[in-house]
């Protein structure tokens, strides 16, 4: 099996890419959007995370079956947070108060 050469102009292009996002982050961060600032720190994250799967990990030459492995392993983490998140948003809270 022939393996894909990714040139090291691609690996420095998503690097710097990567660190941009991170200045951007940043950047998000300083400033106050209300709740958009967790959307904004999430989509950046996705951005970073997807770059590092498909190039630092080979994920975007490489066959079908690791996308489907890469694919099942996202379903899995979208079922473990849908999972988490109506355990969280069905407990009732007591209120205590320090008098």
């Amino acid at each position: 099996m022939s393996q894909h050469v990714v040139s090291k102009k691609i690996y420095f292009g998503v690097f710097a890419t990567l660190i941009v996002l991170t200045v951007v982050t940043i950047e998000v961060a300083m400033i106050d959007l209300g709740k958009i600032n967790t959307v904004a720190a999430l989509t950046i994250a996705v951005c970073k995370a997807t770059l590092v799967i498909l190039y630092f990990m080979h994920v975007r030459y490489s066959s079908r079956l690791t996308w489907i492995v890469v694919a099942c392993g996202f379903f899995w983490l979208i079922i473990m947070i849908a999972l988490t998140m109506s355990d969280y948003l069905s407990r009732t809270w007591i209120q205590t108060s320090i008098h």
